[in-house]
């Protein structure tokens, strides 16, 4: 393996496996997985609202719960075998920016199901077309209490239900235009208003298509105006000022920043921005361009710059040791000790991808005892020799102390406890 294969595994991809090397030209593997995803099965809205509705009814009702258990062993499973891991990744990223979390009950049978439904069908298209199809997903209306924002002068308004600001706030504070476009406090009432009317339908008023249900009776009447712009009332109203702020120079700005500190460094160059700023720009939001972009952004290729989350090193080890769909419950478990829980965020800003989110002592020690166990599971089980699995794990990238380190040990178990420990192995 070349370097510049061992890179691609590990930073753009999600680790290699001892079966499935990266090809000889590395570019061409990556850039051919810039592509349409695959659909995925799984429940479908109306099993999910059957559910739901079943605990309404009894609280002990267990369809909430099996449908959250079987999406998430499904990504599980995904993560370790999937042989399109920069796609994954990139499904990935676009998931954890537009943050649904599992802290609120309400949206756990829907986790799955968004990032189905939502989230990998438009992630390779325009940026607006995933805004929206993710505002319109029944997860992300009830992470923000969004069905029940009323317009305080529409039909129902009047009788005394209120405006609730969460998921305008959090559209232009954390999806796109960040406080760098100075917007106020008008603004931010001004979208909530914009965006009164965006439910999710129950029983008979609910779709199948996307869960989403428009109702006028909630609406506030009357053009808006927001960052200067003037927007109409009714449903279509919401969907311009999403397609305005999702195209907006700020979020071309916020979305690069964002993009390069997940994919190059903690602190990207002004040149690196630039870079990425600009694909957006020339392609009006193309997200599929931007990928492209990134790939062959020149300081993309440094390795090791990024310190792995707590995801990214479970799953990278994982699938190094060459693990199946058996090893999803495993991945599931270690991501709840290396506190990063599946669809989990502590908030709607999602997981961060900074070093000192993942640098704590402790955090680290969780790590160190997690390869600990996992090197002497593999050990037992015979069959993983401790020199391949560097070179699957690490390729030409491994430090030469470091594999010095595991041939001085006296058993494969304590050459794999090094390998896994170490610095090189906890970055990407």
């Amino acid at each position: 393996m070349t370097p510049l294969a061992a890179h691609a595994a590990i930073r753009f991809g999600l680790g290699a496996r001892p079966e499935a090397p990266v090809p000889a030209d590395p570019s061409a593997w990556l850039a051919s997985q810039v592509a349409p995803l695959p659909e995925l099965p799984g429940p479908g809205l109306g099993d999910i609202q059957a559910a739901l509705r079943a605990q309404r009814r009894d609280i002990r009702h267990p369809g909430v719960g099996d449908i959250f258990r079987a999406e998430a062993a499904a990504w599980a499973a995904r993560m370790i075998t999937t042989r399109i891991p920069f796609a994954e990744r990139w499904a990935n990223f676009w998931t954890n920016h537009l943050t649904v979390s599992r802290r609120a009950f309400q949206t756990t049978a829907w986790l799955g199901h968004y990032q189905r439904a939502a989230i990998r069908p438009k992630c390779f298209g325009r940026f607006e077309d995933l805004l929206l199809a993710a505002y319109r997903h029944p997860a992300m209306l009830g992470y923000f209490d969004q069905n029940n924002s009323t317009g305080p002068t529409s039909a129902i308004g009047r009788r005394g239900r209120g405006l609730n600001e969460n998921l305008a706030r959090e559209c232009l504070e954390l999806h796109t235009v960040t406080t760098a476009a100075r917007y106020s406090q008008q603004d931010v009432a001004s979208l909530a208003r914009i965006l009164t009317g965006w439910s999710s339908g129950r029983g008979e008023q609910f779709s199948e298509a996307d869960g989403f249900l428009f109702r006028a009776d909630t609406h506030e009447p009357g053009t808006k105006r927001l960052l200067g712009r003037e927007f109409p009332p009714g449903e279509e109203g919401g969907a311009e000022a999403l397609r305005f702020l999702a195209n907006h120079p700020a979020t071309y700005r916020a979305l690069a920043a964002k993009l390069a500190r997940h994919f190059i460094a903690d602190a990207p160059s002004r040149a690196s921005l630039g870079w990425i700023e600009g694909a957006f720009r020339d392609s009006r939001g193309d997200l599929a361009a931007v990928a492209r972009a990134i790939l062959a952004e020149p300081e993309a290729r440094v390795p090791l710059r990024k310190l792995r989350s707590g995801e990214d090193y479970a799953i990278a080890m994982l699938r190094a040791l060459g693990l199946g769909t058996e090893g999803a419950p495993a991945l599931l478990a270690v991501l709840t000790r290396l506190n990063q829980s599946l669809w989990n965020a502590p908030a709607p800003d999602g997981w961060s991808d900074a070093a000192t989110e993942w640098a704590a002592p402790e955090q680290l020690m969780r790590r160190l005892d997690w390869a600990s166990e996992l090197a002497g599971r593999a050990a037992a089980g015979g069959g993983t020799d401790p020199e391949t699995l560097a070179q699957t794990v690490l390729g030409p990238l491994a430090r030469t102390e470091t594999l010095a380190a595991m041939r001085r040990t006296g058993s494969a178990r304590d050459a794999m406890i090094v390998l896994l420990a170490s610095p090189e192995a906890q970055r990407r």
